[in-house]
């Protein structure tokens, strides 16, 4: 079983989740999968990623994108789940978020939303100091990442498997090369 935790301006329309949903449709294993519309409300996302996790009927890995990537941290750590981060967003002490604050929209539905700083607040209140179990996560980053420093990435999943690729940007271009080997990893539960 797979969750999988979208972005900041993302859905489940991404073509990431459509290819890993598609994959396991293929392989016969369609129900195997769950991607919902989060919240851009981070508390409520945590909420529908909870349920998803309760509802699922078998232990699930979580495979996150970016906001979804800290997201799985977290609810990773809070379930003692396994976790594939791809360009997962980690916020540092001292991060400014003052540039997601206002008004965004969502990148496939057009939908319009508005960022707090209470927001914000609901974000901190996730940040984990260390992690428990580093060996749990799988990070996949791309070293060429527009939207967030890799070296970041690198440092907070110190002892997690990592594969960090030259190249590349946010959106993890060479996705389709993993989705075999995600697949493989949610599997080895």
């Amino acid at each position: 079983m797979i969750i999988y935790l979208h972005g900041f301006r993302s859905s489940p329309a991404s073509s990431k989740a459509q290819d890993l949903q598609a994959r396991l449709l293929a392989l016969g294993r369609g129900d195997a999968f769950w991607c919902e519309a989060l919240s851009h409300e981070p508390a409520r996302a945590i909420t529908q990623a909870e349920a998803a996790i309760a509802a699922a009927p078998m232990r699930p890995t979580l495979v996150g994108s970016s906001l979804g990537g800290f997201y799985a941290t977290w609810l990773a750590e809070r379930h003692d789940l396994r976790a594939v981060l791809v360009n997962p967003a980690v916020f540092p002490d001292g991060f400014d978020a003052s540039p997601f604050v206002g008004r965004h929209e969502n990148l496939y539905t057009g939908e319009p939303f508005d960022f707090t700083w209470e927001h914000v607040a609901q974000i901190e209140a996730l940040r984990l100091p260390k992690l428990a179990r580093p060996e749990r996560f799988w990070l996949l980053a791309e070293e060429a990442d527009e939207v967030l420093d890799t070296r970041i990435s690198v440092a907070r999943f110190a002892g997690a498997k990592q594969t960090v690729l030259p190249g590349g940007d946010h959106s993890f271009t060479r996705w389709q090369d993993y989705i075999d080997a995600i697949i493989e990893f949610a599997s080895e539960q």
